[in-house]
């Protein structure tokens, strides 16, 4: 009686770790597709920004896409570069490289939307004119941050107005610093602005903006399967067609995903701009 218990028991213990080395093949077989975050702002306030529009995209598709950024602008660069997002929300100087190699290919835009920079200061700040900077330091998120800092230091330079750039991470931290006066003035762009807090918002004040380009690409990695491409596209365009998707594109100063194609951003190529050529390289190796 003893010795058919045993076995029983054994026969029970063995089932149930069959299961689970079988739940556990099953969650191995799960393929995550990462979504990248250009980190304009703090990878918190990113999360809480992105995360309901990728819920909302699992949700349509069926798809596993989880949240992911970078604790910098080149950092992100350099992933970017190594291919290691499937999917991947980029400023325009950022897709003119990245679609070139590794092969990044655009599939949506903000819809009705162009980029433009401006040079923020402090509200009560006596500088009227951008020629009053000549010869100061300038507060901008990271050397590539298109709208943010390539555009408005490459018009200061036509300007031939003389500025020593001082890149502090992210476009917040642009804010703040001008905020407390630790810098006269620095570049940024409308939509991360209205996404500072009020108090903020309220201590500052735009001096300049630049001329308007295409702005930032959603793009895949060009191993991307082309059934979960088109899904996914389909997902985006969709967002704006009920109450609860615009509440989330209203979350991302947003109001709607139009599609794009690689020669939309042919405006940004005109540019000639190839900052990034020397970084990349001399960080991969």
């Amino acid at each position: 009686m003893i010795r058919n218990r045993n076995i029983l028991l054994l026969v029970i213990f063995s089932t149930l770790l069959i299961g689970i080395n079988s739940a556990d093949a099953e969650t191995q077989d799960i393929t995550f597709l990462t979504f990248g975050i250009v980190p304009q702002q703090s990878a918190t306030r990113l999360a809480k920004q992105w995360t309901p529009l990728i819920q909302y995209l699992n949700k349509k598709t069926g798809a596993k896409i989880i949240f992911k950024t970078a604790p910098d602008i080149p950092t992100f660069e350099q992933r970017l570069k190594q291919g290691e997002y499937d999917i991947a929300y980029m400023n325009p100087y950022h897709y003119t490289v990245f679609h070139e190699d590794p092969g990044y290919e655009a599939i949506a835009k903000e819809k009705d939307k162009k980029i433009q920079g401006f040079i923020i200061v402090a509200k009560d700040s006596p500088v009227t004119s951008i020629q009053q900077l000549n010869d100061e330091k300038l507060a901008f998120p990271a050397p590539a941050a298109f709208a943010a800092s390539v555009l408005p230091r490459f018009s200061l330079a036509r300007e031939n107005i003389i500025i020593h750039p001082v890149y502090v991470s992210s476009h917040d931290s642009v804010y703040l610093s001008v905020s407390k006066g630790i810098f006269i003035a620095g570049g940024g762009i409308v939509r991360t602005l209205n996404a500072m807090p009020p108090d903020i918002q309220n201590t500052l004040r735009i001096l300049w903006q630049t001329k308007k380009f295409t702005p930032h690409a959603i793009a895949i990695h060009p191993n991307f399967p082309e059934e979960m491409r088109n899904k996914i596209s389909e997902a985006l365009f969709s967002v704006s067609e009920t109450e609860n998707g615009r509440k989330i594109l209203q979350d991302l100063n947003m109001k709607a995903f139009a599609a794009a194609e690689n020669s939309d951003w042919d405006d940004v190529r005109d540019l000639g701009i190839k900052l990034l050529d020397t970084s990349l390289e001399k960080s991969s190796n």
